[in-house]
């Protein structure tokens, strides 16, 4: 019986099985990667340009320019 018991516990054990510990960790990095693409998303949404502003072009530089 005691002999069952490490037995399960070993292929539990992160550090032991490399299966379990690589699936893991391959989920962790996803997460952190699909969170860093949303929280990038966001924060170039929030940040967006909101509207043309009125910028005054001088006469002489315009393509039909007015001189005086």
């Amino acid at each position: 019986m005691q002999q069952n018991t490490t037995d399960i516990a070993e292929k539990k054990d992160f550090g032991r099985n490399w299966v379990i510990s690589s699936r893991f960790l391959f989920h962790v990095q996803l997460f952190a990667f699909m969170a860093f693409v949303l929280g990038g998303c966001y924060g170039l949404y929030s940040m967006r340009y909101k509207g043309k502003p009125k910028v005054e072009v001088p006469e002489s530089t315009q393509y039909t320019p007015k001189y005086k």
